[in-house]
C-alpha cells in the first residue's frame, strides 16, 4: 500500500522520504519490503504521498491492502477518513446511555443499512440534479423564444 501511495502521488521519492523524515536507504527498503515500516513511518509516508493517512491505514488493517490500494486518493477514502473520525462521537451523541447496549452482532446489519442509506441519498441527489438541469434548460428555452 505504501508503494502504491508513493507511486500514485506523482512526487519524487526523495521528496517523500525527506517529508516523511526517513533516510533514503531506509525509505527504499520499506518500499521494497525489505524492512517493515513502523506505524509512525507508515503514517508519515502516506501523509507525504498526499493521501488520507488514517483512512488508508484503517482500510489496510480492516480490509487488507487490495481495498486500501483500490480506494487510494479517492473521494471515498476521504469520506472514510471523515466517517471514521465522526462516527464514534455521533454514536455517543445519538445513543447516550444506550451506547452500552450496542451488541457486536448488530454490526453487519448496521453497516448494510448505512450503505443502503448512503446509496439512497446519492440517488436522491442525482434525481434532484437531473430535475434542476431539466428545469433550467426549459427556462432557457422559454427565454430564447
Amino acid at each position: 500500500m505504501l508503494t502504491a501511495a508513493v507511486e500514485a502521488s506523482g512526487r519524487a521519492k526523495r521528496e517523500i522520504a525527506a517529508d516523511a523524515g526517513l533516510h533514503k536507504d531506509a525509505f527504499r527498503r520499506v518500499l521494497q519490503g525489505d524492512r517493515a515500516a513502523t506505524l509512525g513511518e507508515a503514517l508519515r509516508i502516506l501523509e507525504a504521498s498526499r493521501t488520507a493517512p488514517r483512512a488508508h491505514l484503517f482500510l489496510f488493517l480492516v480490509c487488507g491492502s487490495d481495498q486500501a490500494i483500490d480506494w487510494l486518493r479517492s473521494d471515498l477514502a476521504e469520506f472514510f477518513d471523515e466517517f471514521s473520525v465522526e462516527f464514534p462521537e455521533a454514536l455517543q451523541r445519538s445513543l447516550g446511555e444506550q451506547v452500552a447496549d450496542v451488541k457486536p452482532r448488530w454490526a453487519k446489519g448496521t453497516a448494510y443499512r448505512m450503505a443502503k442509506m448512503l446509496s439512497d441519498h446519492i440517488t436522491e441527489l442525482e434525481r434532484k440534479d437531473q430535475f434542476l438541469e431539466s428545469f433550467l434548460s426549459r427556462e432557457q428555452e422559454v427565454s430564447n423564444v
